[in-house]
């Protein structure tokens, strides 16, 4: 699996072509791989990939999704419950669900077909909400480009998020620096 600057160095060249904007949905998303345990340093370089998509001529926007479920349940009127009784929070995880997907739906309805949305924090989902599903829940709402910063790793088209389950096979196009 490549290091953070091989896969700074892809996520450049790519980012530089030009865009299509007759794509669908799923076609305008970006799958940017890298070994879990760099997703310290992918964080701490995210201002180096905004500079590549502002080089290249795109808007940059962050979508971080770290405090999704923080967020979310620290809201929740059965928050208690749910602390005192995990085992209770199965009942609500399409509710998470929904409630993340709409965080991304407006990070996305506020980005014009110029500009790339940095996906970040997908990490935090696994065991709760999938991110095969989020990424096709969303997808008809993308104007520019979706770039999905995923821990993990693809064989052919098959994700497979912090290498700990079987994955998904997804339309993405895959971002991933040299070996």
């Amino acid at each position: 699996m490549a290091n953070v600057p091989s896969l700074l160095r892809a996520f450049e060249r790519f980012v530089a072509l030009p865009w299509d904007a007759a794509v669908s949905g799923q076609e305008k998303v970006w799958f940017c791989i890298y070994e879990p345990r760099d997703e310290r340093r992918v964080r701490a370089e995210m201002a180096s990939f905004e500079i590549a998509a502002r080089n290249a001529g795109h808007g940059w926007t962050v979508c971080d999704l770290s405090d999704a479920l923080g967020e979310w349940l620290g809201a929740h009127e059965y928050r208690e419950s749910y602390f005192a009784r995990p085992d209770l929070f199965g009942s609500a995880s399409d509710e998470f669900r929904e409630a993340v997907a709409a965080r991304v739906k407006a990070c996305l309805r506020n980005a014009d077909t110029g500009t790339l949305v940095a996906l970040t924090g997908v990490a935090s989902l696994f065991g709760v909400a999938s991110v095969a599903e989020l990424v096709a829940s969303v997808a008809g709402e993308i104007r520019g480009r979706l770039a999905v910063f995923f821990p993990g790793r693809r064989v052919e088209n098959n994700y497979r998020i912090l290498d700990a389950r079987d994955g998904w096979n997804y339309l993405a196009v895959p971002i991933e620096g040299e070996q």
